[in-house]
């Protein structure tokens, strides 16, 4: 496993007083310590794995979660045949009390299949969990539901999310590489679809880097910052930043919060991206570098620039959005996808 820069870390903060406002503000990512260490759940692992695994059973309500399952060979790494053409694992339906069955049947198996529950919303699988097991994000006032991601040895493959993360490691270990949105190039990103866990990750493995088919990974590796995770620590990931995360113990669990610093009305951009790579991409050069020079104006470009010498009630889309313009915007473009 490659190792990058140690990633900054801040100890002894008091959890009911997290400097929310700084952090996402900086826009950088920062290991949190300890921050999660009273929870209920991080207590019972530190006496045992059996005592973690007790305790998840007692908020399980019997509701059908959706988890991943790959044999032996897959070694941990949900990812994708050898042509990248289909993923090396399935999608499964079950009840989590089985599927936690199944890690503890495996923790002394040396090369054990793979189980891995992801993004599991903990409002609706284990009702009362959050009440001891809480990052207190509501009182900075961010809106976040929390997710729990429960399996035994998993690589996430690197990849980014849109929103901005914090993740608490709740039992076992977990190592954080991660890096800035601009190295996207020297990650190899693969298929748009499948992936295999809803995002484009790197093609890379970081185990076993091959450096003769992604020589840019080097450059990458310039710019990572690691850190490993022990239960009660947190670690804070902004918006756009790539980051491989690989579980360490038989068992582990996280639990995360994400959350968007926009107003509601505003869509994913991945809409927009694949609507661009449809409308742009394949034109011709003098076509898009036309393309990229309105974009710039448009969209990259200061907000208020575009429309800056209108008079206001002449700006339309040109002025900042409301909710009453998002609306008209996608009943337009609707209309416009649909003939």
């Amino acid at each position: 496993m490659l190792h990058g820069i140690a990633m900054r870390t801040l100890e002894g903060l008091d959890p009911a007083a997290l400097p929310m406002d700084a952090l996402v503000s900086a826009g950088e990512p920062v290991v949190l310590r300890g921050i999660a260490r009273e929870w209920g759940l991080v207590q019972a692992g530190l006496q045992s794995t059996q005592r973690a695994l007790a305790y998840l059973r007692d908020f399980d309500t019997g509701v059908p979660v959706q988890y991943s399952f790959g044999g032996p060979q897959i070694e941990g790494r949900p990812f994708y045949n050898a042509d990248f053409t289909q993923l090396n694992f399935e999608v499964r339906r079950g009840l989590l009390s089985q599927v936690l069955d199944e890690i503890a049947a495996n923790l002394q198996v040396e090369r054990p299949p793979t189980y891995y529950v992801a993004s599991l919303l903990i409002e609706r699988a284990l009702p009362g969990f959050a009440q001891a097991n809480d990052a207190g994000l509501a009182q900075h006032g961010i809106n976040a539901s929390a997710s729990i991601w429960i399996g035994n040895r998993v690589t996430a493959s690197c990849h980014y999310d849109t929103p901005d993360n914090l993740a608490c490691c709740a039992v076992g270990r977990r190592r954080f590489t991660v890096f800035p949105p601009e190295q996207i190039d020297n990650l190899y990103p693969g298929p748009l679809e499948p992936t295999p866990g809803g995002q484009v990750v790197s093609m890379v493995d970081f185990d076993q880097p091959d450096f003769s088919r992604h020589p840019r990974f080097r450059d990458a590796l310039a710019t990572a910052r690691t850190a490993v995770l022990e239960p009660g620590d947190a670690i804070f990931i902004p918006s756009m930043w790539w980051h491989h995360v690989r579980s360490l113990e038989p068992f582990n669990v996280l639990v995360n919060y994400w959350w968007r610093n926009s107003p509601a009305f505003l869509p994913s951009p991945l809409s927009a991206l694949q609507h661009a790579m449809w409308a742009v991409r394949d034109l011709p050069e003098r076509e898009k570098q036309a393309w990229a020079k309105i974009f710039e104006y448009y969209v990259f470009g200061p907000g208020e620039r575009a429309g800056e010498h209108l008079p206001q009630a002449a700006r339309g889309e040109l002025a900042p959005f409301d909710e009453t313009q998002a609306r008209r915007m996608r009943a337009m473009l609707l209309g416009r996808l649909n003939r």
